[in-house]
């Protein structure tokens, strides 16, 4: 991991080859461009706007929003996750650094925090902010393959979408948390929690039975986040009374 953080950091030098790739019909790729080409369609599909918004109407449909909106922000939310920028990051498109942004803050706290407060209170998260430099980094092992899986795509997003990002992952974890709302079950994306607990907790079961089989089904769904529905997961956190901070 170390190396994939010195890469993206560029602190060491990477020259990805861009060899030949077997494209969704079984061909290869025959040249550097069309190479290119099938790996930005495969890492930035392109957004089908009107059947994000045809399904978000549909998961809204299935129920009234009747939960208040969030407080605003306050000038110490935006400075706890201003501060608490790692200087040494990787830089987005933008090329600031979390030093330039945390001395942009010190001079205009109340502007940024009115900028942050617009975007709550009109539902938007800037397209800028969501524009990545992306790194395709060739996974150990898969130097020879034509799959598009040999590439662990890293993106590098601009600092003022990991602010607004933070603040409000620390909103929503504050409300999980305070409400015991995760499952106890859940190892993944939970502080101090990891996939070695969850092997952990699978032996400790699998040691506490005295039947001679044991049968363990895993399911690996591939891609699991890019096939998540957005609007459903909305609606579900509406349907806990989640207040309306979800920006889209």
């Amino acid at each position: 991991m170390e190396r994939v953080y010195k890469l993206a950091a560029g602190k060491k030098r990477y020259y990805p080859l861009f060899t030949s790739l077997r494209k969704p019909d079984g061909s290869l790729t025959t040249d550097t461009e069309e190479t290119v080409k099938l790996m930005l369609e495969h890492f930035t599909p392109e957004d089908n706007v009107r059947q994000r918004i045809s399904q978000a109407n549909q998961a809204q449909s299935q129920g009234t929003v009747n939960t208040p909106d969030d407080r605003e922000f306050t000038l110490a939310e935006i400075r706890n996750a201003v501060e608490s920028m790692n200087n040494k990051k990787a830089l987005g498109e933008d090329g600031i650094t979390g030093e330039i942004f945390k001395q942009e803050f010190e001079t205009f706290p109340k502007y940024i925090t009115a900028m942050y407060n617009g975007c709550l209170r009109k539902g938007v998260f800037p397209k800028r902010w969501k524009r990545a430099k992306l790194i395709p980094i060739v996974k150990p092992g898969k130097e020879d393959s034509d799959e598009m899986t040999k590439f662990r795509p890293l993106s590098l997003l601009n600092i003022e979408g990991k602010i607004m990002e933070k603040i409000l992952i620390t909103r929503i974890n504050y409300w999980v948390y305070s409400t015991n709302f995760l499952n106890n079950n859940q190892y993944g994306f939970t502080p101090q929690r990891s996939t070695t607990d969850a092997a952990m907790a699978v032996k400790n079961i699998v040691e506490g039975l005295k039947a001679q089989v044991i049968i363990l089904i895993v399911l690996d769904i591939q891609p699991a986040f890019d096939a998540a529905w957005w609007p459903k997961i909305l609606k579900s956190l509406q349907d806990c009374d989640v207040r309306e901070i979800c920006i889209t």
